[in-house]
């Protein structure tokens, strides 16, 4: 078959004329080199492309947990959640370590965001593991205060050459004006003399003499120390200056004895003997930690609020939504909160209906007044939040709350709702458990939201604590949906959407 194929070529090339069998022969050879060069495109693994302008940089998310104040916490941690690389969010807690993650490399900075508006600064100083999770430990610091404005400088003071256009008053001077005080009317005097007095029995200070000058002034003088007169010399010395009364007292410094003083060997110069150690004040070079893990556990006074850390400087997002009609919010608030105690089991069952009346009452019954309804059950730790997750979106609210009683028979609840075109509220999720099946189905609490996809729209950040264990998860809000887009530790724990 191979050979036929040539030979049909070779037979078709010798009928050809001279220049036609020329261009056909490079035509070959050409297709040739575009045959071996692909093949050898094919064994190449891959090649090497330059990073655009577009190409996103890293951003981590990550939730700091503290116990005391804001800004000045007793105790602190930061949990990392993603890293987003390449548009994908990754687990933060095992991106990229060796051994610690990359999130949680010593001297990265998060920046703490409360509703989306920077609250200070988290700078990581070691990381350490808490029940087989990687957790980082630093410093809570404020946010830098931007720089005044300087004042415009005088550049009269700065350039004696300096001249100003501002205009200038100057007073006439009159042949029969007095010369100005302290200067001579005659300008060829010397310009450091003192000028006449303009009364002649003003007091005028003189100069006093000089040392060898004669004085008949009795006044006393001071004179200065002899710096070359030793204090601690022979209480002559002492009775030379004072001769002129021989009855004033003279202090005298007593000499301590030859073997009282204490002997010291000089010692030989630092430079003489380089070996020789010395101490100096300093950091220690042990592998110590800087900050020591402080928090363990879950305290019942823990607080949490978002931390992420990225390269590019973005402007604030507020994430509060602003309502055009306060009402708008309670009545949606209201309806949640119902809605809240028909999942908890804490609305009441209706009264029953009233017994029917006889038809042959000669007498009309009296109207009979209806008692009114009973009072609603509070819910326990309830947090209602509205969001404005993206510009001109509209609002997204966030419902979340439990029951009294201890902790092992408490039942809990989140809602995740929008208003629809009626103005009524629609479910978009609904999360209830009890404390018996919080390992099945976690409870969920809402930490914030954040632009974890660096797109400008928020997502909510949500902590799933279960009994023995919690993740975090991230839901993204859109078409009247609420999805969950990542989650650490990458465990599904069977939280279901409303219908």
């Amino acid at each position: 078959m191979v050979g036929g194929v040539h030979h049909r070529l070779h037979y078709s090339r010798a009928g050809l004329p001279v220049s036609l069998r020329k261009a056909a022969s490079r035509l070959f050879l050409a297709g040739l080199a575009l045959f071996l060069s692909a093949s050898t495109w094919a064994q190449y693994p891959g090649q090497i492309t330059k990073k655009t302008k577009d190409t996103p940089d890293l951003r981590a998310i990550a939730v700091l947990e503290w116990t005391g104040e804001a800004g000045k916490p007793k105790a602190s941690r930061l949990v990392p959640v993603a890293v987003l690389d390449g548009g994908q969010l990754q687990d933060g807690g095992i991106y990229l370590a060796r051994p610690q993650p990359l999130a949680l490399s010593g001297e990265v900075e998060y920046e703490l965001d409360q509703d989306g508006k920077p609250i200070g600064l988290y700078d990581i100083e070691n990381a350490g593991q808490e029940q087989g999770s990687w957790v980082g430990y630093g410093a809570w610091k404020p946010m830098p205060v931007p720089r005044a404005k300087r004042p415009a400088l005088d550049m009269a003071k700065v350039d004696e050459d300096y001249q100003s256009d501002e205009p200038v008053l100057h007073r006439k001077h009159h042949a029969d004006d007095p010369p100005a005080s302290g200067k001579t009317t005659t300008p060829d005097a010397d310009s450091s003399a003192p000028a006449a007095p303009d009364d002649p029995d003003r007091p005028v200070l003189h100069k006093a003499p000089t040392a060898g000058g004669s004085s008949s002034s009795d006044e006393p003088t001071l004179h200065r120390k002899d710096s070359s007169t030793d204090s601690g010399t022979a209480s002559g010395d002492a009775s030379s200056a004072s001769s002129g009364d021989p009855d004033r007292p003279v202090l005298k410094k007593e000499k301590k004895k030859a073997e009282d003083e204490p002997r010291v060997d000089s010692v030989a110069d630092e430079d003489a003997d380089p070996d020789r150690p010395r101490l100096k004040r300093g950091k220690s070079n042990a592998d110590s930690l800087q900050v020591t893990p402080s928090l363990m556990g879950l305290p019942a006074d823990l607080e949490q609020t978002v931390a992420v850390s990225d390269a590019k400087t973005r402007p604030p997002h507020p994430w509060d939504f602003q309502w055009a009609n306060p009402e708008d919010e309670e009545k949606m608030k209201s309806a949640l909160e119902e809605m809240a105690r028909n999942a908890l089991g804490l609305t009441p069952p209706p009264a029953p209906p009233a017994p029917a009346k006889k038809a042959n009452a000669r007498k009309a019954a009296k109207p009979v007044t209806p008692a009114p309804p009973p009072e609603p059950v509070p819910l326990e730790g309830e947090k209602f939040r509205v969001f404005e997750l993206a510009y001109g979106a509209g609002a997204t609210l966030v419902l979340s709350a439990h029951t009294a009683g201890p902790a092992t028979e408490q039942k809990f609840v989140t809602l995740i709702a929008q208003p629809d075109l009626y103005g009524n509220v629609l479910v978009l999720l609904k999360n209830v458990t009890d404390g018996a099946h919080l390992d099945i189905t976690p409870r969920m609490r809402l930490v914030d939201a954040v632009d974890a996809l660096a797109d400008n729209r928020g997502e909510l950040l949500f902590e799933l604590r279960g009994a023995t264990q919690r993740q975090f998860a991230l839901y993204r809000v859109m078409r009247g949906q609420a999805e969950k887009i990542f989650s650490t530790g990458g465990a599904d724990l069977g939280i279901q959407a409303s219908e």
